[in-house]
């Protein structure tokens, strides 16, 4: 491979800091291997490119009027390439069109970007932690909006409100998941009104102005709830704190997802955990490494990701605590830390 083409998301803004829209129009950045760099903006894009300072990295920067083949113009400037990578994430009409140009099938950049973000600066954990610290503010203050009696999407359009509030650009995802709604580990915002006594998941989080996220649930109910909902909320608790305190360099990403998983099914919970035990964060809410059975690669310094063990009864309720944490030399230190307990309101 001696070329690497990267289209406008995560990992364009992680290589030159430039959040380009992503547009029907082709922007596109070009690096070979020997280190020379291109990149391509329509003409109405460029006072952005400028402003980003893309020509001050090394980077020639070409643009692009509406009548012209960016295509064509992109690879007559960086020369016919062997095996040309694209980065995963890269739509397929712009894969396909960079196909088109150069006469060559593309491949996929696979791990070689994700190996570069995985592992992060001292600059990026901090950001990381600016991040669970304003999300940790919006769960302080749930006590101001959740309540029976209002609809999740009531609720949710408080929240989001005050994860702006709490410094975030944007507001990424809001998930208000009351009972049975709790349940489900991805519900979306619906008119159901929260009652006492239900449980309620509140997943959350957004991007700073740094380009990093945020994502966090705590667990909250209004009243008094089920006796043996408690009981299995004590070894969700101790679940995640097993996998926390388990979680250091040198372990496989694959144990901690043991580590959890082995608590909560020995209390026979194991098939109430459908999902993996958490995911790497950076610029994107999921990235690399995956806390998932399957995943040997050992943790090292620098690695960010959640810890979020969860249980699901369908049609009765569901729980998730959930941390972001970012590995240490010696264990690892949480991002997130207003208390893990089930939260009366």
């Amino acid at each position: 491979h001696d070329i690497i083409f990267v289209t406008p998301g995560a990992d364009l803004r992680y290589l030159t800091g430039y959040d380009a829209l992503p547009l029907e129009r082709l922007t596109c950045l070009a690096v070979r291997r020997t280190g020379e760099a291109w990149m391509i903006v329509p003409t109405l894009e460029k006072p952005s490119a400028l402003a980003h300072k893309v020509p001050d990295m090394g980077i020639e920067l070409l643009d692009w009027q509406e009548t012209q083949n960016p295509y064509s113009l992109l690879l007559s400037a960086v020369g016919q390439p062997q095996r040309p990578l694209v980065n995963n994430l890269m739509w397929v009409e712009k894969a396909f069109g960079i196909q088109g140009a150069s006469g060559t099938n593309v491949e996929l950049a696979g791990k070689l970007l994700s190996d570069i973000r995985e592992v992060k600066t001292p600059d990026e954990v901090t950001f990381l932690h600016e991040a669970g610290a304003a999300i940790d503010q919006v769960h302080m203050n749930m006590h101001k909006w959740l309540r029976p009696g209002r609809t999740e999407r009531e609720v949710g359009k408080d929240i989001a409100e005050a994860i702006l509030a709490a410094g975030h650009v944007t507001v990424d995802f809001v998930i208000v998941a009351s009972g049975p709604n709790g349940a489900s580990p991805h519900h979306e915002l619906s008119d159901r009104v929260i009652q006492t006594g239900e449980p309620v998941v509140v997943d959350i989080g957004g991007t700073m102005a740094s380009g990093y996220c945020s994502d966090c649930t705590r667990m909250y109910v209004c009243g008094e709830p089920p006796a043996e909902y408690l009981d299995h909320y004590a070894v969700l608790m101790a679940a995640q704190e097993a996998a926390r305190l388990h979680a250091r360099p040198g372990v496989s990403c694959e144990s901690v997802d043991a580590a959890a998983r082995s608590v909560l099914e020995s209390a026979g919970l194991g098939e109430q955990f459908i999902h993996r035990t958490g995911h790497g964060i950076g610029m994107e809410t999921h990235e690399e490494p995956y806390i998932v059975v399957g995943n040997k690669s050992l943790l090292v310094p620098g690695h960010a990701f959640s810890i979020e063990p969860g249980f699901y009864f369908a049609g009765k309720y569901g729980a998730r605590i959930e941390d972001i944490v970012t590995c240490t030399e010696d264990g690892i230190k949480s991002a997130n830390n207003t208390t893990r307990e089930l939260v009366v309101l």
